[in-house]
């Protein structure tokens, strides 16, 4: 059985992704310092595959934390590289938060791999990197833009000081630039689990049609868009796990074209966030109570994929549409209070 080491594995993303992996057969071990997540997110992963994964409560900024989890544990067959803060709003507001966290993250993890020999990394990059992109939809062969946030620019820095590695010492790496995931596992036992106010806005959307929020803002019905809100490329956080696995298993297999690879993964589609409320009122038949506030910093106007390069080469694609995507949350929204009772 190869084992993989999957750091910020307790959170959104991360949490799906390890159910996905030892799904398909891996053993799965967690780095996570559950700085926004909580442990009992290792009770859902429990609970839906019959596993249940190491976890290792570690904040991989600390170095010597780090160095001495891999001094103790370091026979790793592949690492999935989540852990970093993720807002965009608050790294305009925090941004030497984001990149103190963020890169040293990444560095810390690099150094330790290298020193150990490990040779396989997925790594968790982002759509931020294309900026607002000149030509829609994008392609891996788009330009990096100027960001419109810190948040943003640490996925930049992050895929350079990857891509400079896997020249230097021989480390495999692919980026998976993800567009906006969204959704809960169908099982509704893990899903998105924000620490305090939402800043994604499906996570907001649920919140108020459970009544623990008052409304939904809007920022910005001015955009240059078909309803003037903002446009994303969703998609299921399901599928996304899976593009970790099939990229991880394209390395472990020696199928990469190079040492360096970078795919989008989203669905090819964008909708805007009107159209994401409309959506979800269709499918819960809750009545969302939402104004339109002023746009809010750091956010690009549209942004979709050209997904046709990690179809084609990748061997993956999105299989779940945006009602598919939204009903989840709503199932994960109501089920949050049976699983965490605190929450209220």
């Amino acid at each position: 059985m190869q084992k993989i080491l999957v750091t910020g594995g307790a959170g959104y993303i991360g949490s799906h992704t390890v159910v996905t992996l030892i799904e398909a057969g891996f053993k799965v071990v967690i780095l996570d310092n559950l700085s926004n997540s909580r442990i009992e997110v290792i009770n859902g992963i429990e609970n839906i595959t019959g596993v249940r994964p190491v976890l290792s409560n570690i904040d991989i900024t600390d170095k010597k934390g780090i160095n001495d989890f891999f001094e103790t544990d370091s026979n790793f067959d592949g690492v999935i590289h989540f852990a970093a803060l993720k807002a965009v709003g608050e790294s305009v507001e925090k941004p030497l938060k984001y990149y103190s966290n963020n890169l040293d993250c990444l560095l810390n993890l690099l150094e330790c791999m290298d020193r150990k020999g490990l040779k396989n990394l997925v790594f968790s990059s982002s759509c931020t990197v294309y900026g607002q992109p000149d030509q829609l939809p994008v392609t891996e062969r788009s330009p990096f833009k100027k960001p419109e946030s810190p948040y943003g620019n640490t996925k930049i820095i992050s895929e350079q000081i990857i891509e400079d590695v896997t020249k230097a010492n021989g480390l495999n790496a692919i980026s998976l630039r993800y567009f906006n995931p969204i959704g809960a596992h169908p099982s509704a036992l893990i899903g998105e689990l924000p620490l305090g106010a939402p800043n994604n806005l499906v996570p907001v959307v649920t919140q108020v049609a459970i009544g623990k929020r008052d409304k939904v803002t809007v920022f910005g019905d001015d955009y240059q868009t078909p309803d003037g809100s903002c446009i994303r490329d969703y998609l299921h956080v399901t599928d996304l796990a899976s593009a970790h696995v099939i990229a991880l298993k394209r390395m472990l297999n020696g199928n990469q074209k190079s040492n360096y690879e970078a795919f989008n993964i989203g669905t090819g589609k964008g909708y805007s966030v009107l159209e994401v409320l409309n959506t979800f009122e269709k499918v819960s038949g809750v009545k969302l109570n939402y104004k339109i506030g002023p746009r809010r910093n750091g956010d690009i106007v549209k942004i979709y994929a050209d997904t046709s390069y990690a179809n084609d080469v990748l061997g993956w694609k999105a299989k779940e549409g945006l009602e598919s995507m939204v009903g989840s949350a709503w199932a994960w929204e109501q089920n949050i209070l049976n699983l965490f009772p605190d929450m209220k």
